[in-house]
Protein backbone atom coordinates (compact mmCIF):
# COMPACT_ATOMS: atom_id res chain seq x y z
CA UNK A 1 0.00 0.00 0.00
CA UNK A 2 2.59 2.48 1.11
CA UNK A 3 4.78 1.48 -2.32
CA UNK A 4 1.23 2.33 -4.05
CA UNK A 5 1.07 5.82 -2.77
CA UNK A 6 4.78 6.16 -3.03
CA UNK A 7 4.27 5.30 -7.03
CA UNK A 8 1.42 7.66 -7.73
CA UNK A 9 2.82 10.78 -5.95
CA UNK A 10 5.99 10.07 -8.15
CA UNK A 11 4.11 9.75 -11.20
CA UNK A 12 1.98 12.95 -10.16
CA UNK A 13 5.64 14.10 -9.89
CA UNK A 14 6.99 13.61 -12.83
CA UNK A 15 3.91 14.49 -14.58
CA UNK A 16 3.92 18.25 -12.71
CA UNK A 17 7.48 18.25 -13.97
CA UNK A 18 7.00 17.85 -17.30
CA UNK A 19 4.52 20.50 -17.49
CA UNK A 20 5.53 23.81 -19.08
CA UNK A 21 5.58 27.23 -17.12
CA UNK A 22 1.74 28.47 -18.27
CA UNK A 23 0.39 24.76 -17.47
CA UNK A 24 1.94 24.77 -14.02
CA UNK A 25 0.47 28.11 -13.35
CA UNK A 26 -2.38 27.17 -14.45
CA UNK A 27 -2.67 24.09 -12.54
CA UNK A 28 -1.53 25.87 -9.39
CA UNK A 29 -4.31 28.16 -9.46
CA UNK A 30 -6.63 25.54 -10.42
CA UNK A 31 -5.45 23.80 -7.17
CA UNK A 32 -5.97 26.84 -5.02
CA UNK A 33 -9.61 27.51 -6.02
CA UNK A 34 -10.44 24.20 -5.79
CA UNK A 35 -8.76 24.14 -2.27
CA UNK A 36 -10.73 27.59 -1.27
CA UNK A 37 -13.71 26.27 -2.67
CA UNK A 38 -13.90 22.77 -0.69
CA UNK A 39 -13.17 24.68 2.61
CA UNK A 40 -15.75 27.90 2.05
CA UNK A 41 -18.17 25.16 1.22
CA UNK A 42 -16.96 23.08 4.36
CA UNK A 43 -17.19 26.51 6.88
CA UNK A 44 -20.82 27.49 4.94
CA UNK A 45 -22.25 23.73 5.97
CA UNK A 46 -20.55 23.55 9.49
CA UNK A 47 -21.81 27.37 10.59
CA UNK A 48 -25.00 27.15 12.91
CA UNK A 49 -27.61 28.83 11.64
CA UNK A 50 -28.68 32.11 13.92
CA UNK A 51 -31.58 32.62 15.52
CA UNK A 52 -32.66 36.32 17.86
CA UNK A 53 -32.38 35.84 21.49
CA UNK A 54 -33.28 39.38 22.45
CA UNK A 55 -34.31 41.80 20.31
CA UNK A 56 -34.54 46.17 21.25
CA UNK A 57 -32.66 45.78 23.86
CA UNK A 58 -30.94 48.69 25.87
CA UNK A 59 -27.60 49.06 25.92
CA UNK A 60 -26.95 47.60 29.41
CA UNK A 61 -28.88 44.59 28.69
CA UNK A 62 -27.15 43.66 26.05
CA UNK A 63 -23.66 43.83 27.89
CA UNK A 64 -24.68 42.23 30.22
CA UNK A 65 -26.24 39.42 28.04
CA UNK A 66 -23.19 39.44 26.32
CA UNK A 67 -21.21 38.92 29.18
CA UNK A 68 -22.82 35.90 30.43
CA UNK A 69 -22.78 34.52 26.73
CA UNK A 70 -19.18 34.58 26.96
CA UNK A 71 -18.86 33.38 30.51
CA UNK A 72 -21.33 30.35 29.19
CA UNK A 73 -19.18 29.83 26.03
CA UNK A 74 -22.01 30.29 23.84
CA UNK A 75 -21.48 31.54 20.42
CA UNK A 76 -23.60 34.81 19.77
CA UNK A 77 -24.02 37.59 16.99
CA UNK A 78 -24.86 41.62 17.47
CA UNK A 79 -27.38 42.80 14.89
CA UNK A 80 -29.18 46.15 14.64
CA UNK A 81 -26.30 48.25 16.12
CA UNK A 82 -25.82 46.07 18.84
CA UNK A 83 -29.70 45.89 20.06
CA UNK A 84 -30.57 42.65 18.82
CA UNK A 85 -28.16 39.16 20.45
CA UNK A 86 -28.43 36.39 17.80
CA UNK A 87 -26.99 32.69 19.01
CA UNK A 88 -27.39 29.05 17.18
CA UNK A 89 -30.99 27.75 16.98
CA UNK A 90 -30.75 25.23 19.14
CA UNK A 91 -29.28 26.87 21.35
CA UNK A 92 -32.40 29.94 22.10
CA UNK A 93 -34.94 28.48 24.72
CA UNK A 94 -31.80 27.15 26.67
CA UNK A 95 -29.77 30.30 27.03
CA UNK A 96 -33.03 32.53 27.34
CA UNK A 97 -34.76 30.71 30.09
CA UNK A 98 -31.17 30.80 31.65
CA UNK A 99 -30.75 34.90 31.55
CA UNK A 100 -34.29 35.31 32.26
CA UNK A 101 -33.44 33.20 35.66
CA UNK A 102 -30.94 35.88 36.08
CA UNK A 103 -33.12 38.62 35.48
CA UNK A 104 -31.82 39.84 31.83
CA UNK A 105 -32.75 41.91 30.57
CA UNK A 106 -34.09 43.90 33.24
CA UNK A 107 -33.87 47.35 31.61
CA UNK A 108 -37.40 46.74 29.49
CA UNK A 109 -40.58 48.03 31.17
CA UNK A 110 -41.87 45.63 33.43
CA UNK A 111 -45.76 47.31 33.42
CA UNK A 112 -48.03 46.16 35.92
CA UNK A 113 -45.55 43.30 37.55
CA UNK A 114 -44.08 46.04 39.48
CA UNK A 115 -47.11 45.78 41.72
CA UNK A 116 -46.31 42.21 42.76
CA UNK A 117 -43.34 43.06 44.42
CA UNK A 118 -45.15 45.34 46.81
CA UNK A 119 -45.01 44.32 50.68
CA UNK A 120 -46.62 45.26 54.17
CA UNK A 121 -44.33 47.25 54.89
CA UNK A 122 -44.46 49.63 51.39
CA UNK A 123 -45.60 53.53 52.46
CA UNK A 124 -48.16 55.40 50.92
CA UNK A 125 -45.52 57.88 48.79
CA UNK A 126 -43.98 54.39 47.69
CA UNK A 127 -47.45 52.90 46.39
CA UNK A 128 -48.13 55.46 44.22
CA UNK A 129 -44.63 55.82 42.87
CA UNK A 130 -45.25 52.86 42.27
CA UNK A 131 -48.30 52.63 40.51
CA UNK A 132 -47.21 55.33 38.34
CA UNK A 133 -44.22 53.50 36.80
CA UNK A 134 -46.24 50.35 36.07
CA UNK A 135 -48.70 52.65 34.26
CA UNK A 136 -45.87 54.45 32.45
CA UNK A 137 -44.31 50.79 31.72
CA UNK A 138 -47.49 49.78 30.21
CA UNK A 139 -47.83 53.02 28.05
CA UNK A 140 -44.20 52.19 26.72
CA UNK A 141 -45.61 48.59 25.77
CA UNK A 142 -48.25 49.48 24.04
CA UNK A 143 -46.73 52.72 22.14
CA UNK A 144 -43.84 49.96 20.85
CA UNK A 145 -46.54 47.89 19.44
CA UNK A 146 -47.23 50.23 16.41
CA UNK A 147 -45.62 49.34 13.21
CA UNK A 148 -43.31 52.80 12.94
CA UNK A 149 -42.21 52.77 16.72
CA UNK A 150 -38.47 51.20 17.91
CA UNK A 151 -38.95 52.26 21.72
CA UNK A 152 -40.23 54.38 23.58
CA UNK A 153 -40.45 56.15 26.77
CA UNK A 154 -43.43 57.43 28.83
CA UNK A 155 -43.77 60.27 31.79
CA UNK A 156 -46.74 60.50 33.36
CA UNK A 157 -46.78 63.87 36.27
CA UNK A 158 -49.73 63.39 38.67
CA UNK A 159 -49.91 66.24 41.08
CA UNK A 160 -50.98 65.29 44.89
CA UNK A 161 -54.84 65.70 45.64
CA UNK A 162 -54.84 68.04 48.45
CA UNK A 163 -58.29 68.18 50.11
CA UNK A 164 -60.08 71.82 50.39
CA UNK A 165 -57.85 72.98 47.74
CA UNK A 166 -60.00 75.65 44.84
CA UNK A 167 -56.63 75.32 42.45
CA UNK A 168 -55.81 71.66 41.24
CA UNK A 169 -53.13 71.29 38.97
CA UNK A 170 -53.61 69.00 36.14
CA UNK A 171 -52.00 66.04 34.89
CA UNK A 172 -49.73 65.79 32.15
CA UNK A 173 -47.90 63.41 30.19
CA UNK A 174 -44.84 63.25 27.55
CA UNK A 175 -43.96 61.02 25.33
CA UNK A 176 -40.27 60.09 23.65
CA UNK A 177 -40.57 57.92 20.32
CA UNK A 178 -37.76 56.68 18.61
CA UNK A 179 -39.09 55.33 14.85
CA UNK A 180 -37.77 52.71 12.85
CA UNK A 181 -34.63 53.22 10.68
CA UNK A 182 -36.28 55.51 7.62
CA UNK A 183 -39.94 55.62 9.26
CA UNK A 184 -41.75 58.73 10.40
CA UNK A 185 -44.79 59.04 12.20
CA UNK A 186 -47.73 60.87 10.67
CA UNK A 187 -49.80 63.58 12.19
CA UNK A 188 -52.81 60.54 12.89
CA UNK A 189 -50.22 58.47 14.23
CA UNK A 190 -49.04 61.45 16.57
CA UNK A 191 -52.79 62.36 17.56
CA UNK A 192 -53.43 58.05 18.04
CA UNK A 193 -50.65 58.39 20.65
CA UNK A 194 -52.00 61.69 22.31
CA UNK A 195 -55.29 59.97 22.82
CA UNK A 196 -53.70 56.93 23.93
CA UNK A 197 -52.12 58.02 26.39
CA UNK A 198 -54.53 60.11 27.55
CA UNK A 199 -57.72 57.71 27.93
CA UNK A 200 -55.32 55.40 30.11
CA UNK A 201 -54.47 58.19 32.87
CA UNK A 202 -57.42 59.16 35.09
CA UNK A 203 -58.18 63.20 34.70
CA UNK A 204 -55.80 63.73 31.64
CA UNK A 205 -56.76 66.13 29.07
CA UNK A 206 -55.29 65.30 25.33
CA UNK A 207 -53.86 69.11 25.42
CA UNK A 208 -51.94 67.66 28.30
CA UNK A 209 -49.62 65.61 26.23
CA UNK A 210 -46.74 66.32 24.76
CA UNK A 211 -45.11 63.85 21.87
CA UNK A 212 -41.38 64.61 20.92
CA UNK A 213 -38.97 62.29 18.60
CA UNK A 214 -35.56 61.09 19.11
CA UNK A 215 -33.98 64.07 16.74
CA UNK A 216 -35.35 66.58 19.18
CA UNK A 217 -38.72 67.34 17.45
CA UNK A 218 -41.64 68.64 19.03
CA UNK A 219 -44.57 66.40 17.10
CA UNK A 220 -46.97 67.48 19.68
CA UNK A 221 -46.75 70.11 22.55
CA UNK A 222 -49.68 70.85 24.95
CA UNK A 223 -52.58 72.53 24.28
CA UNK A 224 -52.30 72.55 20.52
CA UNK A 225 -55.25 70.66 19.43
CA UNK A 226 -56.35 73.75 16.89
CA UNK A 227 -53.26 73.17 15.09
CA UNK A 228 -53.78 69.54 15.56
CA UNK A 229 -56.70 69.74 13.51
CA UNK A 230 -55.77 72.54 10.93
CA UNK A 231 -52.89 70.25 10.62
CA UNK A 232 -55.14 67.40 9.66
CA UNK A 233 -58.22 69.38 7.87
CA UNK A 234 -55.01 70.61 5.69
CA UNK A 235 -53.74 67.09 4.66
CA UNK A 236 -57.58 65.74 4.28
CA UNK A 237 -57.86 68.70 1.62
CA UNK A 238 -54.97 67.86 -0.06
CA UNK A 239 -55.56 64.44 -0.21
CA UNK A 240 -59.07 64.95 -1.67
CA UNK A 241 -56.61 67.41 -4.24
CA UNK A 242 -55.19 64.66 -4.77
CA UNK A 243 -57.48 61.92 -5.77
CA UNK A 244 -59.48 64.58 -8.11
CA UNK A 245 -56.44 65.59 -9.78
CA UNK A 246 -55.31 61.68 -10.85
CA UNK A 247 -58.95 60.78 -11.73
CA UNK A 248 -58.88 63.46 -14.58
CA UNK A 249 -55.95 63.20 -15.25
CA UNK A 250 -56.14 59.33 -16.39
CA UNK A 251 -59.30 60.34 -17.73
CA UNK A 252 -57.34 62.76 -19.95
CA UNK A 253 -54.77 60.36 -20.80
CA UNK A 254 -57.13 58.26 -22.84
CA UNK A 255 -58.25 60.90 -25.06
CA UNK A 256 -55.01 63.61 -25.28
CA UNK A 257 -52.41 60.83 -24.66
CA UNK A 258 -49.80 60.94 -21.55
CA UNK A 259 -48.04 64.23 -20.98
CA UNK A 260 -50.50 66.53 -23.01
CA UNK A 261 -52.34 68.22 -19.91
CA UNK A 262 -52.17 69.86 -17.07
CA UNK A 263 -54.60 69.55 -14.32
CA UNK A 264 -55.11 71.72 -10.72
CA UNK A 265 -57.78 71.15 -8.30
CA UNK A 266 -59.04 73.57 -6.06
CA UNK A 267 -61.68 72.03 -3.43
CA UNK A 268 -62.93 73.05 -0.39
CA UNK A 269 -64.19 71.02 2.32
CA UNK A 270 -67.20 71.68 4.87
CA UNK A 271 -65.48 70.27 8.41
CA UNK A 272 -68.07 72.02 10.61
CA UNK A 273 -70.09 69.49 12.99
CA UNK A 274 -74.29 69.95 12.60
CA UNK A 275 -76.67 68.75 14.12
CA UNK A 276 -80.52 69.30 12.98
CA UNK A 277 -83.71 68.36 14.64
CA UNK A 278 -87.15 68.74 12.95
CA UNK A 279 -90.63 68.26 14.92
CA UNK A 280 -93.59 67.77 12.32
CA UNK A 281 -97.16 67.74 13.69
CA UNK A 282 -100.11 65.82 11.82
CA UNK A 283 -103.62 66.40 12.28
CA UNK A 284 -105.64 63.06 13.31
CA UNK A 285 -109.16 64.17 14.10
CA UNK A 286 -110.16 60.59 13.17
CA UNK A 287 -109.42 58.99 16.37
CA UNK A 288 -110.99 58.97 19.57
CA UNK A 289 -109.86 61.74 21.85
CA UNK A 290 -107.38 61.75 24.85
CA UNK A 291 -109.69 63.00 27.09
CA UNK A 292 -113.20 64.60 27.05
CA UNK A 293 -115.55 67.44 29.26
CA UNK A 294 -118.52 68.87 29.20
CA UNK A 295 -120.86 70.97 31.73
CA UNK A 296 -124.18 72.50 31.38
CA UNK A 297 -126.02 75.86 33.32
CA UNK A 298 -129.47 76.81 33.21
CA UNK A 299 -131.30 79.64 34.74
CA UNK A 300 -135.01 80.88 34.87
CA UNK A 301 -136.86 84.07 35.63
CA UNK A 302 -139.25 84.51 38.96
CA UNK A 303 -142.01 85.80 37.16
CA UNK A 304 -141.56 89.86 38.18
CA UNK A 305 -141.53 92.36 36.08
CA UNK A 306 -139.09 94.97 35.82
CA UNK A 307 -135.87 95.49 33.82
CA UNK A 308 -133.30 92.55 34.27
CA UNK A 309 -130.34 94.26 32.23
CA UNK A 310 -129.36 97.23 30.78
CA UNK A 311 -126.73 99.87 31.03
CA UNK A 312 -126.13 101.81 34.16
CA UNK A 313 -126.72 105.81 34.12
CA UNK A 314 -124.83 108.79 35.72
CA UNK A 315 -126.75 108.25 39.07
CA UNK A 316 -126.13 104.10 39.26
CA UNK A 317 -129.58 102.93 37.92
CA UNK A 318 -130.07 101.04 35.03
CA UNK A 319 -132.29 102.81 32.15
CA UNK A 320 -133.80 100.19 30.46
CA UNK A 321 -134.03 101.79 27.16
CA UNK A 322 -130.56 101.68 26.69
CA UNK A 323 -129.06 99.23 24.58
CA UNK A 324 -128.59 95.88 25.73
CA UNK A 325 -131.48 96.06 28.22
CA UNK A 326 -134.17 93.25 28.24
CA UNK A 327 -137.59 92.75 30.19
CA UNK A 328 -137.39 90.79 33.57
CA UNK A 329 -140.73 89.33 32.44
CA UNK A 330 -139.99 85.72 30.86
CA UNK A 331 -136.55 85.86 31.07
CA UNK A 332 -133.60 82.82 31.13
CA UNK A 333 -130.41 81.32 31.42
CA UNK A 334 -128.74 78.96 30.04
CA UNK A 335 -124.95 77.94 29.42
CA UNK A 336 -122.97 74.78 27.98
CA UNK A 337 -119.38 74.09 27.47
CA UNK A 338 -117.83 71.24 25.83
CA UNK A 339 -114.03 70.61 26.33
CA UNK A 340 -111.78 67.90 24.19
CA UNK A 341 -108.10 67.01 23.93
CA UNK A 342 -107.53 64.91 20.59
CA UNK A 343 -104.57 63.10 19.68
CA UNK A 344 -101.62 64.74 17.64
CA UNK A 345 -99.43 63.00 15.75
CA UNK A 346 -95.68 64.33 16.16
CA UNK A 347 -92.48 62.67 14.16
CA UNK A 348 -89.00 63.97 15.63
CA UNK A 349 -85.98 63.78 13.11
CA UNK A 350 -82.74 64.60 14.60
CA UNK A 351 -79.42 64.17 12.13
CA UNK A 352 -76.17 64.76 12.36
CA UNK A 353 -73.75 65.53 9.24
CA UNK A 354 -70.48 64.36 9.32
CA UNK A 355 -67.23 67.10 8.65
CA UNK A 356 -65.67 66.65 5.91
CA UNK A 357 -68.57 67.27 3.02
CA UNK A 358 -67.48 69.22 -0.10
CA UNK A 359 -68.79 72.63 -0.25
CA UNK A 360 -67.02 73.92 -3.37
CA UNK A 361 -64.80 72.70 -6.38
CA UNK A 362 -62.80 74.02 -8.94
CA UNK A 363 -60.77 72.49 -11.62
CA UNK A 364 -58.57 74.36 -13.99
CA UNK A 365 -57.22 72.01 -17.59
CA UNK A 366 -54.90 73.09 -19.72
CA UNK A 367 -54.48 70.82 -23.15
CA UNK A 368 -52.04 70.95 -25.28
CA UNK A 369 -53.22 72.29 -28.59
CA UNK A 370 -51.39 69.77 -30.68
CA UNK A 371 -53.29 67.03 -29.12
CA UNK A 372 -56.86 68.05 -29.47
CA UNK A 373 -57.13 65.21 -31.79
CA UNK A 374 -60.56 66.41 -33.31
CA UNK A 375 -61.54 67.35 -29.15
CA UNK A 376 -62.83 70.29 -28.28
CA UNK A 377 -62.46 72.20 -24.97
CA UNK A 378 -66.20 71.86 -24.47
CA UNK A 379 -66.35 68.34 -25.07
CA UNK A 380 -63.95 68.02 -22.39
CA UNK A 381 -65.54 70.24 -19.71
CA UNK A 382 -68.76 68.93 -20.00
CA UNK A 383 -66.73 65.25 -19.80
CA UNK A 384 -65.34 66.38 -16.51
CA UNK A 385 -67.76 68.39 -15.07
CA UNK A 386 -70.34 65.06 -15.44
CA UNK A 387 -67.69 62.61 -14.24
CA UNK A 388 -67.39 64.98 -11.20
CA UNK A 389 -70.62 65.64 -10.72
CA UNK A 390 -70.24 69.49 -10.63
CA UNK A 391 -71.89 72.30 -13.07
CA UNK A 392 -69.54 73.13 -16.15
CA UNK A 393 -68.98 75.99 -15.08
CA UNK A 394 -66.67 74.80 -12.06
CA UNK A 395 -64.54 73.72 -15.35
CA UNK A 396 -62.23 75.39 -17.05
CA UNK A 397 -60.63 74.17 -19.89
CA UNK A 398 -57.91 76.18 -22.17
CA UNK A 399 -55.61 74.93 -25.36
CA UNK A 400 -51.99 75.94 -25.93
CA UNK A 401 -48.89 74.85 -26.99
CA UNK A 402 -46.60 73.03 -24.44
CA UNK A 403 -43.03 73.74 -23.64
CA UNK A 404 -41.06 70.18 -25.03
CA UNK A 405 -37.89 71.62 -24.63
CA UNK A 406 -36.96 69.94 -21.00
CA UNK A 407 -39.08 67.39 -22.09
CA UNK A 408 -36.91 66.82 -25.28
CA UNK A 409 -33.99 66.93 -22.72
CA UNK A 410 -35.03 64.56 -20.99
CA UNK A 411 -35.34 62.18 -23.47
CA UNK A 412 -32.36 62.72 -24.88
CA UNK A 413 -30.61 62.50 -21.35
CA UNK A 414 -32.57 59.26 -20.93
CA UNK A 415 -31.59 57.41 -24.26
CA UNK A 416 -27.74 58.42 -23.54
CA UNK A 417 -27.80 56.95 -20.86
CA UNK A 418 -29.11 53.78 -21.76
CA UNK A 419 -27.34 53.90 -25.21
CA UNK A 420 -23.93 53.88 -22.71
CA UNK A 421 -25.65 51.60 -20.68
CA UNK A 422 -26.06 48.76 -23.38
CA UNK A 423 -22.57 49.84 -24.54
CA UNK A 424 -21.26 49.10 -21.29
CA UNK A 425 -22.74 46.06 -21.51
CA UNK A 426 -21.79 45.25 -24.24
CA UNK A 427 -18.17 45.25 -23.44
CA UNK A 428 -18.52 43.45 -20.30
CA UNK A 429 -20.01 40.66 -22.18
CA UNK A 430 -16.84 41.05 -24.99
CA UNK A 431 -14.48 41.21 -22.44
CA UNK A 432 -15.96 38.24 -20.39
CA UNK A 433 -16.21 36.00 -23.68
CA UNK A 434 -12.43 37.31 -24.84
CA UNK A 435 -11.69 36.00 -21.49
CA UNK A 436 -13.27 32.68 -21.60
CA UNK A 437 -11.83 32.62 -25.22
CA UNK A 438 -8.15 32.72 -24.57
CA UNK A 439 -8.41 30.96 -21.32
CA UNK A 440 -10.11 28.06 -23.52
CA UNK A 441 -7.42 28.51 -26.14
CA UNK A 442 -4.02 28.15 -23.45
CA UNK A 443 -6.31 24.87 -22.30
CA UNK A 444 -6.01 23.20 -25.59
CA UNK A 445 -2.34 24.82 -26.26
CA UNK A 446 -1.39 23.19 -23.57
CA UNK A 447 -2.88 20.16 -23.99
CA UNK A 448 -1.76 19.85 -27.35
CA UNK A 449 1.47 20.38 -26.57
CA UNK A 450 1.62 17.96 -23.82
CA UNK A 451 -0.05 15.16 -25.57
CA UNK A 452 2.69 16.07 -28.49
CA UNK A 453 5.37 16.29 -25.82
CA UNK A 454 4.15 12.77 -24.48
CA UNK A 455 4.00 10.95 -27.52
CA UNK A 456 7.53 11.77 -28.23
CA UNK A 457 8.76 11.12 -24.87
CA UNK A 458 7.19 7.39 -25.30
CA UNK A 459 8.85 7.49 -28.54
CA UNK A 460 11.97 8.16 -27.86
CA UNK A 461 12.05 5.72 -24.57
CA UNK A 462 10.78 3.24 -27.09
CA UNK A 463 13.65 4.30 -29.60
CA UNK A 464 16.40 4.61 -26.85
CA UNK A 465 15.28 1.12 -25.91
CA UNK A 466 15.99 -0.21 -28.96
CA UNK A 467 18.82 1.43 -29.93
CA UNK A 468 20.67 0.01 -26.43
CA UNK A 469 19.39 -3.50 -27.12
CA UNK A 470 20.73 -3.53 -30.63
CA UNK A 471 24.03 -2.14 -29.31
CA UNK A 472 24.21 -4.65 -26.66
CA UNK A 473 25.01 -1.57 -23.87
CA UNK A 474 24.94 -3.01 -20.68
CA UNK A 475 22.41 -1.77 -18.36
CA UNK A 476 24.74 -1.44 -15.33
CA UNK A 477 26.24 2.36 -17.77
CA UNK A 478 22.74 3.78 -16.39
CA UNK A 479 22.29 5.71 -13.41
CA UNK A 480 21.20 3.33 -10.73
CA UNK A 481 17.81 2.28 -10.04
CA UNK A 482 16.53 1.24 -6.57
CA UNK A 483 14.42 -1.54 -8.11
CA UNK A 484 16.92 -2.71 -10.56
CA UNK A 485 19.55 -3.29 -8.03
CA UNK A 486 17.49 -5.43 -6.43
CA UNK A 487 16.70 -7.59 -9.46
CA UNK A 488 18.96 -10.64 -10.33
CA UNK A 489 21.64 -10.16 -12.53
CA UNK A 490 20.86 -13.41 -14.81
CA UNK A 491 16.99 -12.23 -15.60
CA UNK A 492 17.25 -10.75 -18.85
CA UNK A 493 13.81 -9.83 -18.81
CA UNK A 494 13.55 -8.03 -15.57
CA UNK A 495 17.14 -5.68 -16.52
CA UNK A 496 14.97 -4.79 -19.78
CA UNK A 497 11.75 -3.23 -18.36
CA UNK A 498 13.86 -1.73 -15.06
CA UNK A 499 16.09 0.00 -17.83
CA UNK A 500 12.98 0.50 -19.75
CA UNK A 501 11.35 2.36 -16.42
CA UNK A 502 15.15 4.45 -15.69
CA UNK A 503 15.31 5.69 -19.16
CA UNK A 504 11.84 6.66 -19.36
CA UNK A 505 12.57 9.10 -15.72
CA UNK A 506 15.44 10.20 -17.50
CA UNK A 507 13.51 11.67 -20.56
CA UNK A 508 11.21 12.91 -17.62
CA UNK A 509 14.04 14.36 -15.90
CA UNK A 510 16.06 15.51 -19.11
CA UNK A 511 14.57 15.71 -22.22
CA UNK A 512 16.62 18.37 -23.82
CA UNK A 513 19.56 16.07 -22.96
CA UNK A 514 17.75 12.97 -24.65
CA UNK A 515 16.46 14.78 -27.41
CA UNK A 516 19.90 15.81 -28.29
CA UNK A 517 21.05 12.06 -28.34
CA UNK A 518 18.41 11.10 -30.29
CA UNK A 519 19.13 13.57 -33.42
CA UNK A 520 23.11 12.75 -32.81
CA UNK A 521 22.17 8.82 -33.08
CA UNK A 522 19.31 9.70 -36.42
CA UNK A 523 22.29 11.63 -38.20
CA UNK A 524 24.62 8.71 -37.22
CA UNK A 525 21.84 6.42 -38.69
CA UNK A 526 21.47 8.57 -42.02
CA UNK A 527 24.99 8.62 -43.36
Amino acid sequence: MRDQITGRLQGLQRAFASFTAAQKTIAVIGSLALVLGAVMVFRWASAPSYAPLFTNMAPADASAVVDKLNASGTPYELADSGTTVMVPQNAVYDARIKLSGEGLPSQSAEGYGLLDKQSLSTSQFQEQTTFKRATEGELEKTIDALDPVNASVVHVAIPEQQLFSTDKQPTTASVLVQTQPGATLSSEQVQAIVHLVSSSVTGLDPNNVTVTDSAGHVLNTAGDTAESFASTRTEQVNAYEDRVDSSVTSMLDQIVGPGNSAVKVSADLNFDKTLTKTTRYFDNSKVRPLSEASSSEKYSGNGTTGVTGGVVGPDGQLDPTATGTTPAAGSGYAKKEATRDNAIDTQVEQREAAPGARKSLNVGIVVDTQSLKGSTPTQIQSLVASSLGVPPRFVTVETMPFDRTQQKAAAAALAAEQAAAAKAQTMSYAKTGGTVLVVLMVLLLAWLRGRKRRKAREQATTYVVEQLRKKNEPVTALPPNPPAAELEAGDPAQLRDAAREEIAAMVERQPEDVAQLLRGWLVEAGR
